[in-house]
């Protein structure tokens, strides 16, 4: 640590150009610098200051050193306060953003979460709307698709895969269809994106656009939970994330249509501002959520 000092010596004497005033800011004698400083020097082999009865100056050799050394002392810092941060436990508010139909994945995982860390406060904004996370104060967001903002750190939460699915009381009204042609007799339920106002497409092997475009379209909804009731009532056949369908299907009120036929695959990531050091309550959920959601590789 004798050279970090005396590089701290260095770098004061420079902003102040003076020792007394390098010997205030460090609460040392201004002998004490002015050693330090010559110890520098005789280390290094060139002079750093040009000194005058009441004043110092940096030589072109001081200058150089001088920018290197604040790069070095602010990497230092930063490295300190991440140290520090990584042996205080983690605690305080943490404000999350994420789709309405989050809580199907993120609720469940919350309790043990919170047994961990039960010092962290979590705030959750459901919103299918696209958000700023910094001008809206945000700590971290969930999302799904295409991530534009460059300026986010991102980290994969993992994969789902999207369903067919109807209740067994329309399948009995209007048979079990063994393929994608089958499919033309029955009515279907439509999710309609509430940021772009398009409906979401059925993305089925040999239909590039959208296979459910061939369906007579009983109801449009920008709601995952309304279209999952929807199905359930039997009002059609809807196009849904697994994790959103896990429970009626488990239940026997949704079944699942061509089991065997490719499907769509979705994929969700944690989203933070990039330009400051995670807090410590916000680098253990990013990494507990990470290991604990969407865990099961995607059919």
């Amino acid at each position: 640590m004798d050279s970090i000092t005396a590089l701290l010596a260095f770098v004061r004497t420079a902003e102040t150009s003076s020792f007394v005033g390098a010997a205030r800011s460090l609460g040392l004698s201004a002998s004490t610098i002015g050693k330090r400083i010559a110890r520098l020097e005789k280390e290094l082999g060139v002079r750093l200051f040009q000194r005058t009865t009441r004043r110092v100056h940096l030589t072109e050799e001081g200058e150089l050193l001088l920018q290197r050394c604040r790069r070095a002392l602010e990497e230092l810092a930063e490295a300190q306060a991440e140290l520090a941060q990584r042996v205080q436990a983690p605690r305080g508010l943490l404000r999350i953003g994420l789709p309405t139909i989050g809580y199907r994945f993120l609720l469940p995982a919350l309790p043990a979460f919170q047994q961990r860390y039960p010092d962290v406060q979590l705030e959750l904004d459901f919103n299918d709307r696209l958000v700023d996370v910094v001008s809206e104060g945000l700590d971290v967001v969930i999302r799904s698709g295409d991530l534009a903002d460059s300026s986010l750190m991102v980290r994969r939460l993992g994969s789902f895969r999207f369903l067919l699915c109807a209740s067994p009381a329309h399948l009995q009204l209007h048979g079990q269809p063994g393929t994608l042609a089958d499919l033309a007799v029955h009515p279907a339920v439509r999710f309609r994106f509430p940021t772009t106002g398009k409906l979401q497409a059925w993305a089925l092997p040999g239909h590039e656009s959208d296979a459910g475009a061939e369906l007579a379209t009983v109801m449009t909804c920008n709601n995952m939970e309304a279209l999952l009731a929807a199905a359930i009532g039997g009002m059609g056949v809807a196009w849904m994330p697994d994790f959103l369908a896990a429970e009626a299907l488990a239940d026997g009120r949704l079944q699942e249509l061509l089991p065997d036929w490719p499907r769509q695959s979705g994929q969700f990531s944690l989203l933070w501002p990039g330009n400051r050091q995670p807090s410590a309550r916000l680098r253990v959920f990013i990494d507990y959520m990470t290991a604990h959601l969407f865990t099961a590789a995607p059919h």
